[in-house]
């Protein structure tokens, strides 16, 4: 959502040596029409609609074997959210939950594919 935010990506990659991550902001030409993962802590206080259709947008990438991983504060509706992606038909669990916050891993939906899941 910002420089630094992308800068601290990048370092953070570069420390772990992993040249295949790309830290861009969401509307980069620079984003592949389909990703393996995606990894955020997303900008919860651009408010609910905006977060839905930018999570809706990214999510909707995913690639069949693909999964988000989310790191939510459980105080800025974590919780909430993961009923939203739910009910919105996306397989999301949570992976964890401490000091406040929440781990979730959403899964690509094969309905939105129009794959039957059966």
């Amino acid at each position: 959502m910002n420089e630094r935010a992308l800068a601290l990506c990048a370092s953070n990659a570069a420390q772990a040596g992993l040249a295949n991550v790309r830290c861009v902001l969401a509307d980069s030409p620079d984003v592949p029409l389909r990703l393996d993962g995606i990894w955020s802590n997303p900008p919860v206080r651009i408010g609910k609609e905006a977060l839905h259709a930018l999570l809706s947008g990214w999510l909707g990438r995913l690639e069949p074997a693909g999964h988000a991983y989310l790191v939510i504060g459980r105080n800025l509706g974590a919780d909430s959210l993961h009923r939203w992606l739910a009910g919105q038909g996306w397989p999301v669990t949570r992976l964890a939950a401490r000091s406040g916050y929440r781990l979730l891993q959403v899964d690509y939906q094969a309905e939105r594919a129009g794959v039957s899941s059966s």
